[in-house]
């Protein structure tokens, strides 16, 4: 991770064949085309590899989610249930629709916590969005488990964790609706993109419809499409559908080379007895697109955080202070800074997160680091890598 480090001869022969080939837009002008489907050639790649029945791309991972969400019905006032270290985009995705975020803790896995999730429960919840953040995942078997007993929808946000399974299933597809992000630091990008997979054939239709202003797809004439409801533009183009039908193609190659390297780092710092590393759930495998570890507690992860920057170990994120992806410093959502006026639902339902404390998050994301394991890499720099990582530790102890 992430895909762009080995761009290729692939790559440019899918995108030259959009070039020569003159339509950039996924629908329509289709005795233009001659044929070529790159968004539909991509669509159906990744339905084979993710083991899934349907697959709609669109412009991005935030729209993913935003799509997933919209096309099981999730709307004004109802609750979902999210985890408080994520991305803005979850929030984001749930608040555009007039829903309200319901932040929950985490656990030792970096994903929800299925006692914080159940505790988290009322009348208005209608989805619990998991998140599985940097390459692997939350404890799934019991988010299920919750999800059919209380019969609410299960939304994966696997934007991270492309490749990754639980007891064999691909991230993405074990919930009601999966979403994936291809932008240009994930582990294959189009540069911007992004895909809603489900087996459910009505979930399936409805995204294919709202990504296209409700457009129904039925015939060769654009212009004589129906609009059975409201939708709005979350289409990807050919263009970017080219790069990520070549970058899908080559995603074993991907994660072969991130478990290789992944393994190489995580042998080094298991001599260090002091380094812990997240649980994975019995049954799953990472993606191993990060490796993320725990120390003692917050006054040595900063002093390892600084060490690894001063000694080059580039691309190492202690999230504790990070502002794109955990709640301490989403002062923007708290306090609800926004352009326009937030509905009255809304701003009733956030109120909550004004006085909000997270105990058992600050305990895990104060004392883990996550790091990014690069294709690019040769096993030579890799080792050095590691090497370099255990050295600030052990001086950091």
């Amino acid at each position: 991770m992430p895909g762009f480090e080995l761009i290729g001869d692939l790559e440019r022969k899918e995108v030259n064949d959009v070039l020569d080939n003159g339509v950039f837009m996924r629908y329509g002008f289709d005795g233009m085309r001659n044929g070529h489907w790159k968004a539909k050639e991509l669509e159906a790649e990744l339905g084979n590899q993710l083991k899934s029945k349907h697959v709609q791309l669109v412009s991005n991972g935030t729209a993913a989610v935003t799509v997933a969400l919209a096309a099981a019905g999730v709307g004004a006032g109802d609750e979902v249930i999210m985890p408080t270290f994520t991305f803005v985009a979850s929030f984001e995705s749930i608040m555009l629709l007039g829903a309200i975020p319901i932040l929950v803790d985490i656990d030792d896995t970096l994903g929800l916590d299925p006692k914080a999730v159940e505790t988290a429960i009322t009348p208005k919840t209608k989805a619990v969005m998991v998140v599985q953040m940097c390459g692997s995942m939350a404890r799934m078997g019991e988010l299920q488990s919750i999800c059919k007993d209380h019969n609410l929808l299960l939304i994966e946000d696997a934007c991270q964790a492309i490749g990754a399974t639980f007891k064999g299933k691909p991230l993405g597809s074990i919930g009601d609706l999966g979403c994936f992000s291809f932008d240009f630091v994930k582990t294959i990008t189009s540069a911007e993109g992004g895909a809603v997979i489900t087996n459910n054939e009505t979930y399936y239709t409805n995204a294919d419809h709202y990504t296209d202003h409700g457009h129904d797809h039925v015939g060769s004439d654009r212009g004589a499409e129906t609009h059975p409801f409201l939708g709005y533009n979350f289409r990807i183009s050919e263009l970017h559908a080219a790069v990520g039908l070549a970058q899908a193609k080559r995603l074993p190659e991907f994660l072969a080379i991130q478990k290789r390297n992944f393994g190489i780092i995580r042998d080094a710092l298991s001599e260090i007895p002091e380094v812990t590393f997240r649980a994975v759930p019995e049954g799953g495998e990472e993606n191993y697109g990060f490796i993320s570890f725990f120390l003692p507690d917050l006054d040595i992860a900063n002093k390892v955080s600084a060490a690894f920057k001063e000694d080059g170990v580039d691309a190492c994120f202690h999230y504790y202070n990070n502002n794109w992806h955990y709640i301490r410093r989403w002062d923007h959502l708290k306090e609800l800074k926004s352009l326009f006026p937030i509905t009255k639902e809304v701003k009733e339902g956030i109120s909550y997160l004004s006085s909000a404390e997270f105990p058992q998050s600050d305990a895990y994301i104060a004392r883990n680091i996550s790091c990014l394991i690069k294709l690019s890499w040769t096993e030579e720099q890799v080792k050095e890598r590691a090497a370099k990582m255990v050295k600030a530790i052990k001086a950091s102890l």
